[in-house]
């Protein structure tokens, strides 16, 4: 036998034994509870298996299939949210609408930074545009000023004759493709893709810069444009892990950034001093734009941040830079989703010819086949709205968002560690059959004017965010909105549209933060539906009269201002005579060119419309005759 405790240990120290007992028992369960709550707050998500030394599952994302194809995959074996590392870099992919309000409500402070990538710091003025530099007070001085000085409402209403102006301009060009057909029945083969990103393009770039179809220098100002995006879509090793830099400039990608840099600057800067020389022009009362008020010099968002420079408003240290940063972001922010979203949307609707048609019954019921559409008339065309939302669910253009973690969070649960970068997946996302329960894959515009009718896309409901949300969404919502519904309505209102050899479209994607159709969009079409004037005009045009009727002089004036002569409009003073001779479409085009009426003119073009040339042609020569006389 052993021998008891109690034999072994004096009496003062038996005693209090149950009281230490208990204290080793509390101070065990403290421990249990501290380490267990540890645990949950650094409960991670669940990692994905196979990953490589030193590049992580850069193996999964750079095989043939599109990233948010492979994200959507392993949200199906992982579930909505994961953890992959891409090179040095932990990601955390959420597909979930819970966790991404999680992300862009709770956390959106912790997530309002883009992580940077070697393109973004060459070619985008290191960090200086509004779309990458860090979230802090230069940034929300940057998109104050963009949002209530370049893209508020009141701001879109006074640049519209502008935008309509090219929008005119880029139909009128598709409607004469068909017109040199002497065949009425013939279809015309035209490259829908390539017409869309004119359309995008011209229209920003004229409201950015005031670059009327870009004249001679447009193939320019375009080709650095597209190498610039191309740029931006090639993997840089040293993004992945950043001691491999040395390859990147071995296989001449610091290089080709640099060169590309360099002139897309250039243009921009040649843009910011035209725009500065007309001003010293108007202070010093001289040129075309002489004696005319700050509202009728401030025709583009150029001349709006000169402007702000002025006063001192502009922030940062280089106006310059601030400037052309801005100028990139708009133009290649605007036309490239514009572009690429009106593509997937005219192929949507092509493989689904029933909703075309029932999209052009609402627009002949609406507007009927005496006269184009106009922008005043898409609040009337909630199936045309539809159609853009079903377009953007199923293919939004940029189908991943990227963020990156300012500081530790828990999101769902899962603990983000400060430095991580965040991946939204919203080609996942938008097509969650737990929220899009009817045919979630499949394009069905109705829904947006039945189950969720109330679902809007301006970043305030979650389950729909093509546009981003949170402090990063995007700014130019409005605008970019106010483009597509116009421009879709136009052309399946005006034309007959069908698919070459009555197969059907192609819809796989491209790679990159863009994804583009991977196949032009070829579409055959001909035969305008719509007899509007501006349209018709051309089909129909007889020659009224030659000079002395002043036509060089009006010719000259447009050009002076960087415009021309529109063949679908009939010029006259107000003096000569009174609507319909269109003097106020004449004074509009004019003011949107930045000049007005010259009574000392007597404005003409030389085509009319043949319909009317009969009763008109007699009266508008008296009346001329008489002015001149």
């Amino acid at each position: 036998m052993y021998p008891q405790l109690h034999q072994w240990l004096p009496t003062s120290i038996i005693a209090p034994a149950p009281i230490v007992f208990s204290f080793i028992v509390i101070v065990l369960i403290c421990i249990v509870k501290k380490r267990s709550g540890n645990v949950s707050k650094t409960r991670k998500a669940p990692e994905v298996s196979g990953a490589w030394p030193l590049v992580g599952h850069l193996n999964l994302v750079s095989g043939p299939k599109l990233v948010h194809f492979v994200l959507g995959e392993l949200t199906d074996k992982y579930g909505p949210a994961f953890t992959i590392h891409l090179g040095v870099y932990p990601t955390f992919v959420v597909s979930n609408w819970e966790l991404v309000k999680e992300c862009f409500t709770t956390n959106d402070k912790i997530f309002s930074n883009r992580p940077v990538n070697k393109a973004i710091k060459y070619m985008f003025y290191n960090e200086e545009s509004i779309g990458f530099t860090p979230y802090g007070s230069y940034w929300r001085e940057l998109r104050k000023m963009t949002t209530l000085k370049l893209l508020s409402n009141h701001r879109l209403d006074m640049l519209k004759p502008l935008r309509i102006s090219e929008m005119d301009a880029c139909f009128r060009n598709l409607y004469e493709l068909w017109t040199k057909n002497k065949d009425d029945n013939v279809w015309v083969l035209v490259d829908m893709s390539k017409w869309f990103g004119e359309i995008s393009f011209n229209v920003v770039a004229r409201i950015v810069a005031g670059k009327k179809n870009f004249g001679s220098k447009g193939d320019r100002y375009k080709k650095v444009m597209e190498e610039v995006v191309r740029l931006m879509c090639v993997t840089a090793l040293s993004d992945i892990v950043p001691y491999l830099g040395w390859l990147d400039r071995l296989r001449g990608l610091d290089r080709a950034m640099k060169r590309a840099a360099k002139e897309l600057d250039s243009v921009l800067q040649s843009w910011v001093e035209e725009h500065r020389q007309r001003r010293v022009s108007v202070s010093a009362g001289t040129g075309s734009t002489a004696n005319k008020t700050k509202e009728e010099v401030e025709k583009d968002f150029i001349d709006i941040t000169l402007s702000i420079m002025e006063e001192n408003q502009l922030p940062g240290d280089d106006p310059d830079t601030v400037i052309k940063s801005l100028i990139l972001d708009m133009i290649l922010g605007g036309s490239d989703t514009s572009t690429v979203t009106l593509t997937w949307t005219l192929s949507l609707l092509l493989n689904n010819v029933h909703a075309l048609k029932k999209a052009q019954r609402e627009l002949d019921a609406q507007i009927g086949k005496e006269r184009q559409v106009e922008d005043s008339d898409i609040k009337n065309l909630p199936y045309i709205q539809a159609i853009i939302k079903e377009a953007m669910r199923l293919y939004p253009a940029g189908p991943i968002i990227e963020r990156e973690a300012s500081e530790d969070c828990d999101v769902g649960g899962f603990h983000v560690p400060a430095g991580t970068r965040l991946m939204v997946n919203l080609w996942k996302l938008q097509r969650d059959p737990n929220v899009w329960p009817n045919d979630p894959l499949e394009f069905r515009p109705e829904r947006f004017l039945t189950s969720h009718a109330d679902v809007d896309l301006r970043g305030q409901h979650l389950e729909l965010i093509p546009f981003g949300s949170g402090r990063r969404v995007c700014p130019g919502i409005s605008f970019s909105l106010q483009v597509m519904h116009l421009a879709l309505a136009r052309i399946i209102h005006g034309f007959e549209l069908k698919i070459p050899n009555d197969s059907t479209i192609d819809m796989s994607g491209t790679p990159g933060i863009i994804s583009c159709k991977a196949t032009p969009l070829q579409t055959n079409f001909k035969k305008v539906i719509v007899a509007s004037d501006s349209m018709h005009a051309v089909q129909s045009i007889n020659k009224i009269a030659d000079p002395p009727w002043e036509t060089n002089r009006l010719a000259d004036h447009l050009a002076s201002l960087g415009g021309c002569l529109d063949e679908n409009i009939v010029y006259f003073v107000p003096q000569i005579a009174a609507p319909p001779w269109e003097t106020n479409r004449l004074a509009d085009h004019l003011a949107s060119l930045g000049g007005c009426l010259d009574e000392n003119i007597v404005y003409f073009v030389p085509l009319i419309n043949l319909e009317s040339a009969i009763i008109a042609k007699e009266e508008v020569a008296n009346r001329l005759y008489t002015r001149l006389s």
